[in-house]
Formats: structure tokens, C-alpha cells, sequence
């Protein structure tokens, strides 16, 4: 029995990771295999055609419309979509044993690579960064495959885990390397700070890195550089590349390049998908069959795939109709030759709804799927695109990836886009976009209402949403959250860059903000929202709009800011104070002007503070904004106390007082009296001083605030024993303070003991 599955770019699933078919099919599949010879039943609660397709009339006859002829003939032909045939195709999924095939050669080589001396070595000297092994090889000649089961396999020598990132997106570009940076931080649970670059992240890594024993897995790395950023300088860590070509940037890099599987090791993979009866019928058909795919991995499972759809077909059939294609311009290149060719067989053998399914997949963000996609995509029910989704890895064109997500192979997206070109039109590629953005869109309002409280009218409006939309608790919606959270962000990513949905962009990066923000915190959520920022940053300037553009300057000035980065926190603060002018909004124009003071404050500059503070607060003031006003007052008299000029100081904090009483708002009242009492004390007025803290004191009895009336009956009781105040009520203000800190009752009564 092979160890490992083999998909249709000859990668490796681990053990038990492939989901079993649906309770339906499984029933279908024991019907089946209890009445050999008869067909089995269309699987109940499945649709008996494919998303978007008419039903089969079985009253068809050749007086029946194309396109009920064509569905008839697709089902006869042994369509994936009907019923008895999809019964029969989930069934030799499921039972078939998949598994790593062949590769022993190389898989020693490997190992025996790792135990060699390396050039520092040689040379006396102690290896200066990790070892570096790279597997060199095109798409679907099982590269992938082979780098997972060397991780597999070298997993217990070592111990800190095995990280694997890969470097090129779905659709050819390279991953920046901060993002892959970061994401390596992150599931070493180091979080780095928001908006870090390159430089800082690749150290980051190196220092998390240092005294540990981690397998570090590349997969489709574009170029050198990429390695050179993430090789660890840990010489007992090592790094597994996976390439299409040499990697000459890289120092003392061991090669192994994999070319097709031996006759044994081919006909084994194959037989994983068609069952040992077939092949052990015409061993020499499938011995054909595999030098006609050249030993490709990738081209093998998916004629394997189609022999398991047609359980009546032999081997010799696969091969004649895989030679009967007719000449294509992709056989000019003999490398792709065997994977176009057993492609053009698969995809031929689809229905046309299944066939337009596919092709619209690789258009979901990082080529990774679920039914809510697939049902997005191409415009069908989440039952259909479960089932389609499920057919399709079972035909060797997706592979599974955790619990109802599939991912588009890297060999096959090419070809898939190529399809998508010549097949659809512009208008409708779009609008399948527009429909899966649109998806996410809800699915991220459902994930921000379960985190509500129950009863709560968010929680209402949730129940009220499609089931298949809802969540059941706030912990399901965090975990979804979490689990689809680089999708959700490759999908807002891919959605800026198109250019051409950014209404529906726009809506996805503020879904996703603030479900990220109701799950997280701010500061949970920093990491993600930076990169968010920046894409509503790119909108905004792309559709020159002033308002939106200040907004993300100002929310990336907060995370500069936050992150240290003070000097680059101004200058967005100041770029966001042009464009609000700009536009006219007396909003963020105050904001902006609120945040360049508080920038100068933190790099101590009082002056300017005070100077940038004042211009806010006039904006405000003639707004009318007391609120705000009361706020800004505050601030004044912070940047003056620090200054020391303790005498503006207290007529700001005095104003500020006024504006809160007036505003309602007590606990800030509190607050300003006690930065009164601070400034009276500083200039030399112990007995206002003494006043005022009593005033704050009471004040502090009705805020509403435990722990601000804790803090402030404390701060009073020490003001009282400098100041020469009454010492008894300096011990009951401490008492107080002591009662709220241990969650007691405050006594407002005189005790007992006390007589009154």
C-alpha cells in the first residue's frame, strides 16, 4: 500500500485528510456494491444535474432539442453530475487507497544530501545558515509531492515543527516576501508590528529562528532572492525548495531535479484510481497508457480520474481516446505535452455546466474554494457546488484541503485560464466576480452579528439571514473567521487590483474590517487592518476620492503611530489633512488636526502640540461640538502642564470641566477637575487645590465609573496629605478606594461603631 495521496499536480494529502462522501452518496455506493451488476440509484438529496442544467428527460429521443440531447449523452458518457454516476465515482474515491508513488531514488538522494558536508565545512569553518536542498522540476511532474513526503519523512529529526509557505500566487506572481515573512511570524506565534518592512520582518524571522530545529518547506519559490530573505542563520534548520529551475543566488544549494515516474511506480498511481481489476486485465494498455503520459504524475490522475467516473470503461479505452485528440498547439511543447493532452480528455468529458464551474474556479481568491464560492461563482445553490466541488477532486482536478475547501491545482490554472478566456465573456467573468464578492460580503455582516450579545438586535437580524449564511454561536463565526481569514484577504487584494469592482471592493475591505474588529480588538487586528487600509488607500486614489483618501491616511497614521514609526505616522497625518481640506469635511479635517497635535506631543514638541491642539479646537468650537471641544480643552491643558505653563493649564483644564458639565458627560468631568487640582497645586494654591479635589472626589461618587472613582478617590487622599487636609478624610477616601478595588459596596452611611 503507498503512504501518501497523489493529486492531480502529484502533491501528497496527509493520511485521513480527504473528507468521505456525503451520507447520500455513501448509501448510493452500498446499494451499489449490494447488487453487482445493476446500476446504482441517483443519490437522494442531490440534484440530478449539474448547477444550472435542465434535468434529463428520459423520454429524450433524437427529436429532442441539442441541448436535452447533450445532456442525455453526458450522463451515458458517464457525467459526473448524474445521479447513478456520481454514486459510483464518490464510492471509488472513497475506497480506493491513495498514495505516495515511487520517487525512492531521489527521496535517498535527498537524505544522503543532507548529511553531506557542505562548503563551510569543507573549509574548516562552522555552517554560517541552514542547508539548503532544492527540487527543480515543471508543474505536475510531482515536485510538490515529493518535497511533502521528504518533510514527512525528516519530521521527527525536526522537533520545533515543519513551516510551509508558498511563494507564488495562484495566478503566476510572486508573494511579497513580507507577507510570507509574516505569515511564517505568525504560526511561530510571533507578532511582528503592523507595517514592518521586509527588512525588519526577514530579521524578525531569523531571530525567531535562532536556537530551533524547523523544516522550512518553499513551495513554487519564483526566484533566488526569495530565499535569500527567508534562509534561516540556524545551521540545524533546513530548507526545502521547491523550483521550477536552478536557484544560482543561493550558496551551496543541493539540486535534485524529478522528471516522470518509473513503469511500476506509474502503473501503481493509475491503478489508485481505476481499481487492480482493470489494470491486471491488459497490463500492457496500461503500460501504453504511461508512456503516452510520459510518466507525468499530474497527466495520470487525471486519466485516472476519468477511468473512475466510467467504471465500464477499460484502460485501452482511456488510451485510444487519449490518442484519438486531435493535434493542439500546446503538444508543441513536449514537456506540457502529456498533462494538455490528458486535460483536454477530462475537461472534454465534463458537462458544459460542470465544465463552466471549473474554469470559473480559478478566479476564487488564491485558487482556494468552498460551496460558498463555487455556488458564488457560478450562480447555483451551495448543494450544487458541495457536490460539484466534491466531484471534481474526485475526478483529480481539485485537491482537498481541511473540511469543504478544495484548492485549484498550480499545473492546471493555466490551462483553466486559458479556457476562461476563449469560452467566456468579459461581461460574464465579471459578474461571477461581482457574485462572489458579493457572497463575501454577507458572509462577513453574518460573522459581525454573531459576535453581538445574544438577544441583541444584531443577533435578531442574523436569524433572520439565510441559513446557509448563519452561525450558530460566536465562537463558530470567530473560527470560520480565522479559518478563511487569507481567502477573505486575498479575495479584498484581488478585488482592488482588478480595477474594475470597486464599489463591491470597497464594501468587502469595511465587511471585513469590522468583523475583524468585533472578533479581535483594535490591537488583535492591527496586523490585518494596515494591509486593509492600504487598499482602501489605493481605491481612493485611483477614483480621486478626498474623503475616503484622508480616512485611510489618518488609520494608517494611527498604526505608524502605534508601531513606533512616529516621523512616518506625521507625514500621513499631514497628506490626510490636504485631502480633507480638500474635500471640505469639517470631520476629518478636525481629525486630522487633533492627530498631527498628538504626534507632536509624543515627540514632545509642547509648542507645536498646543499650537496644532488650538487650531482643532476652533474647528470645533464653531461646529459647536462640545463633546469634541471638551476633549480637545483636555489635551491643552495635558500639552500646557508639560510645558509648565501651569497658569494656561488651569484655565484649559477649567474649560474643559464646563464643556463635559455641559455635555453630560461626568466621568470627564471628574477628569478635569482633577487636572485643575493638579494645576492649582503646581501654581501655588493649596487651598483651591484642596477645594477642588474635595470637588473632585464628589464627583467621582456619581461618574459611573468604579475604576475611575477608585483612581481619583486615591489621587484626592494623597492631595489631601500633602496639602495639609483633613487626615480623616484622607482615610475615608483611601477606604473607599479600597472598597471599589476588592468589588465591595461603597458604605454611603455612617458604621455602627462610628455613633454617626
Amino acid at each position: 500500500m503507498a503512504e501518501q495521496a497523489v493529486d492531480t499536480d502529484g502533491e501528497p494529502a496527509a493520511p485521513g485528510k480527504r473528507q468521505p462522501p456525503p451520507a447520500a452518496s455513501a448509501s448510493s455506493a452500498s446499494s451499489a456494491s449490494s447488487a453487482p451488476g445493476r446500476p446504482p440509484e441517483a443519490a437522494p438529496g442531490r440534484p440530478e444535474s449539474a448547477p444550472g442544467r435542465p434535468p434529463k428527460d428520459e423520454t429524450s429521443s433524437s427529436d429532442s432539442p441539442p441541448r436535452q440531447r447533450r445532456s442525455t449523452a453526458d450522463a451515458q458518457d458517464g457525467g459526473v453530475w448524474s445521479g447513478a454516476t456520481r454514486a459510483v465515482l464518490f464510492a471509488a474515491a472513497a475506497s480506493v487507497g491513495r498514495g505516495f508513488a515511487g520517487r525512492r531514488r531521489e527521496l535517498l538522494s535527498l537524505r544522503a544530501d543532507i548529511e553531506r558536508a557542505g562548503l563551510d565545512t569543507l573549509a574548516g569553518r562552522k555552517a554560517a545558515r541552514s542547508r539548503v536542498l532544492l527540487i527543480a522540476g515543471r508543474p505536475g511532474w510531482g515536485r510538490t509531492a515529493l518535497a511533502e513526503e521528504l518533510a514527512r519523512r525528516l519530521a521527527d529529526d525536526y522537533p520545533d515543527g515543519v513551516l510551509s509557505a508558498r511563494l507564488t500566487t495562484s495566478a503566476g506572481d510572486p508573494v511579497p516576501t513580507e507577507r510570507t515573512a509574516r505569515e511564517l511570524l505568525g504560526r511561530l506565534g510571533v507578532t511582528a508590528p503592523p507595517g514592518a518592512d521586509e527588512d525588519d520582518l526577514s530579521e524578525a524571522l531569523r531571530a525567531a529562528l535562532d536556537g530551533k530545529r524547523v523544516l522550512l518547506l518553499l513551495d513554487d519559490v519564483a526566484g533566488a532572492e526569495q530565499v535569500d530573505a527567508l534562509l534561516p542563520d540556524e545551521p540545524d534548520c533546513l530548507v526545502v525548495a521547491v523550483s521550477r529551475g536552478p536557484l544560482t543566488g543561493v550558496p551551496d544549494v543541493r539540486p535534485c531535479t524529478v522528471g516522470g515516474l518509473d513503469v511500476s511506480a506509474a502503473v501503481g498511481l493509475l491503478a489508485q484510481y481505476t481499481g487492480p481489476t482493470r489494470i491486471t486485465c491488459d497490463p500492457v494498455a496500461a503500460q501504453s497508457l504511461v508512456e503516452e503520459c510520459a510518466g507525468q504524475p499530474a497527466a495520470l490522475v487525471l486519466v485516472g480520474g476519468w477511468l473512475a467516473a466510467r467504471p465500464q470503461a477499460s484502460v485501452a479505452d482511456a488510451l485510444a481516446r487519449l490518442c484519438e485528440l486531435p493535434p493542439d498547439e500546446g503538444d508543441l511543447d513536449h514537456g506540457a505535452r502529456p498533462l494538455t493532452r490528458a486535460f483536454r480528455l477530462a475537461y472534454a468529458a465534463l458537462p458544459s455546466a460542470a465544465a463552466r464551474m471549473l474554469r470559473l474556479l480559478v478566479m476564487a481568491p488564491g485558487g482556494s474554494a468552498d460551496a460558498q464560492i463555487a455556488s458564488a461563482l457560478a450562480g447555483c445553490s451551495v448543494a450544487d457546488g458541495e457536490a460539484a466541488l466534491e466531484g471534481f477532486a474526485a475526478y483529480g482536478m481539485l485537491r482537498p484541503r481541511g473540511t469543504g475547501r478544495y484548492l485549484v491545482p498550480g499545473c492546471l490554472d493555466p490551462l483553466l485560464r486559458e479556457r476562461l478566456a476563449a469560452e467566456e465573456r468579459p461581461a460574464e467573468v465579471e459578474l461571477a466576480r461581482a457574485r462572489m464578492l458579493e457572497r463575501a460580503v454577507r458572509q462577513l455582516h453574518a460573522c459581525r452579528l454573531a459576535a453581538e450579545p445574544a438577544g441583541s438586535p444584531g443577533r435578531k437580524k442574523l436569524a433572520g439571514m439565510p441559513k446557509p449564511l448563519r452561525f450558530s454561536s460566536s465562537a463558530e463565526a470567530a473560527g470560520w473567521l480565522e479559518e478563511r481569514l487569507p481567502t477573505l484577504i486575498e479575495a479584498a487584494r484581488m478585488a482592488v487590483e482588478t480595477g474594475q469592482l470597486d464599489t463591491l471592493a470597497r464594501r468587502l475591505v469595511a465587511a471585513l474590517t469590522h468583523a475583524l474588529t468585533a472578533h479581535r480588538g483594535f490591537e488583535g487586528a492591527a496586523v490585518e487592518l494596515y494591509g486593509l487600509h492600504q487598499l482602501v488607500l489605493d481605491v481612493a486614489r485611483r477614483r480621486d476620492l478626498p474623503v475616503e483618501r484622508a480616512a485611510a491616511l489618518l488609520n494608517l497614521g494611527d498604526l505608524d503611530g502605534g508601531a513606533g514609526r512616529v516621523d512616518k505616522a506625521l507625514a500621513r497625518y499631514k497628506s490626510a489633512l490636504e485631502a480633507a481640506r480638500a474635500s471640505g469635511d469639517p470631520y476629518t479635517t478636525g481629525r486630522a488636526l487633533e492627530s498631527i497635535g498628538g504626534t507632536y506631543q509624543a515627540l514632545e514638541d509642547w509648542h507645536r502640540a498646543a499650537d496644532w491642539f488650538g487650531r482643532a479646537l476652533e474647528l470645533r468650537l464653531s461646529r459647536r461640538d462640545t463633546p469634541a471641544a471638551a476633549r480637545l480643552y483636555a489635551r491643552l491643558g495635558t500639552v500646557h502642564g508639560y510645558a509648565g505653563r501651569w497658569g494656561e493649564a488651569l484655565r484649559d483644564w477649567r474649560a474643559a470641566a464646563a464643556a463635559c458639565r455641559r455635555a453630560g458627560d461626568q466621568a470627564g468631568y471628574a477628569r478635569a477637575l482633577s487636572g485643575a487640582a493638579g494645576a492649582q497645586e503646581r501654581s501655588g494654591r493649596p487651598r483651591e487645590a484642596l477645594r477642588t479635589w474635595a470637588e473632585t472626589a464628589a464627583a467621582a461618587r456619581t461618574c459611573g465609573d468604579a475604576g475611575l472613582h477608585a483612581e481619583l478617590a486615591r489621587h484626592a487622599a494623597d492631595a489631601m496629605d500633602r496639602l495639609g487636609g483633613d487626615p480623616s478624610v484622607a482615610r475615608s477616601l483611601r477606604r473607599t478606594a479600597r472598597r471599589i478595588e476588592a468589588g465591595e459596596a461603597e458604605d454611603t452611611g455612617p458604621s455602627p461603631q462610628s455613633g454617626g
